[in-house]
């Protein structure tokens, strides 16, 4: 079953900046044009199957599970056409003059990322260092290099290897300027990319990390936005998307609910929340409070990450779930299975609904946020699923589809994550 068109179009969405200097006084807010991608920036490719987003997902989440073990601007559905991987991008510039690219946007990741001109195994797009006046490379003395993953010197200068889903990033570890709607950003530090082994499972056209490790965006442009940012992910479905990324304190929704956001440091990227309970209709699923519980030396929790697109949960937690979502549908109704999801319908369809429960808030998920549909309209499909049985993770992680129509605040220093229904769509 292919998965529905607009799925698989990148839209680029209107962001609002909150800052236009370092110097700046009095934060100004700059909207930016919507443009549909399909045109103009890419040629549409075959589209994918959702048995062949779920093997896309698994990958993530396994780059996930080995993290564990070991202003305004454009946003687009990035999908497979750009970057490569089921996530959403913006617009980016890099160097000076400003060289343009469609960024992933990594709420798991920290460093940014760019291919750059003579990569081995890299896209056509590429950032030529060479062309930029303010492009330097740092050597192994310099202090970041011992926040990337990995690090060597390679003739004087500071390199690094990451594995990112199913690849193997090579890269030097440079400076630059990085322009963000119209926001500079001098002296950002981002790896170089200059060879890419194994399947081509990276963004096309780079990766800008928004973790809370020293080398993200959110630390190095603290004095700029001051450790904070908010998304609204639209709907797959939006025949006008108008979904953005909002950069700094300035302008953020005040009356809305947080929920603590929980310290990790030995997993220090990723964003922890306390997720308490799930309820399906009007039950508290019968859950083990050990497969949700935090545990900062295991790696177990919850986390809310932006490339991974539908919800994995742990064993124990994806069964009671799964269990009583199907209870509730009643003993007539026909289950199936569709790809990698377990519990699908034919339709019509009553379906019970789903609230994700976390400390201080709860989220009540519409069926666009926790249903997939085949193109026919005959089969609906719960979409979350299991961790893989081959993969011990302890992480439940929640993916981007269930996020979509809500503005997730990331107050840093607070320590709080809020989160409110918005219709970005």
């Amino acid at each position: 079953m292919a998965v529905p068109s607009l799925l698989h179009s990148v839209i680029f969405l209107s962001l609002y900046l909150t800052s236009t200097n370092y110097a700046a006084v009095v934060p100004k807010r700059t909207t930016l044009q919507l443009f549909h991608v399909n045109s103009p920036f890419h040629t549409k490719p075959d589209p994918l199957s959702w048995d062949e987003l779920q093997s896309k997902d698994q990958a993530r989440l396994n780059y996930l599970v080995s993290l564990v073990t070991r202003k305004s601007l454009p946003i687009a559905s990035g999908r497979q056409q750009v970057v490569q991987s089921p996530t959403y991008v913006i617009r980016a510039s890099v160097g000076t003059p400003p060289q343009s690219f469609l960024m992933a946007l990594d709420t798991s990741n920290d460093a940014a990322w760019v291919p750059c001109g003579g990569c081995e195994g890299c896209p056509l797009t590429v950032f030529s260092s060479e062309n930029s006046t303010s492009y330097k490379i740092l050597d192994c003395q310099d202090i970041h290099c011992q926040q990337v993953p990995s690090p060597f010197c390679a003739t004087g200068s500071c390199s690094f290897n990451v594995t990112y889903g199913g690849s193997i990033v090579s890269a030097n570890l440079s400076q630059d300027t990085v322009n963000l709607g119209g926001d500079d950003i001098p002296g950002y530090t981002f790896g170089c990319i200059k060879k890419i082994t194994g399947p081509s499972s990276i963004p096309s056209q780079g990766l800008l990390g928004l973790g809370r490790g020293p080398l993200s965006l959110v630390s190095q442009s603290q004095n700029l936005y001051q450790s904070t940012f908010s998304y609204c992910l639209p709907s797959y479905k939006a025949l006008n998307f108008s979904g953005s990324l909002w950069l700094g304190p300035v302008g953020q929704l005040k009356k809305i609910k947080y929920t603590p956001l929980l310290k990790n440091p030995k997993r220090s990227s990723l964003y922890y929340v306390n997720l308490v309970a799930i309820k399906v209709g009007r039950k508290i699923v019968g859950i083990p409070p050990s497969a949700l519980a935090f545990n900062a030396t295991t790696g177990a929790g919850t986390i809310i990450d932006s490339g991974t697109v539908f919800t994995r949960l742990v064993q124990p937690v994806y069964e009671a779930v799964r269990d009583e979502f199907r209870r509730r549908m009643g003993p007539t109704a026909n289950v199936t299975t569709l790809g990698g999801f377990d519990t699908c319908y034919n339709v019509p369809i009553t379906i019970p609904s789903i609230v994700l429960v976390f400390d201080g808030l709860n989220v009540s998920l519409p069926q666009d946020n926790f249903l997939i549909r085949s193109s026919s309209g005959s089969i609906s499909c719960l979409a979350m699923a299991a961790s893989p049985n081959n993969v011990n993770s302890v992480l439940n992680v929640i993916a981007s589809f269930q996020q979509q129509n809500n503005r997730y605040i990331f107050d840093i220093p607070n320590n709080r994550l809020g989160i409110t229904r918005q219709a970005c769509s």
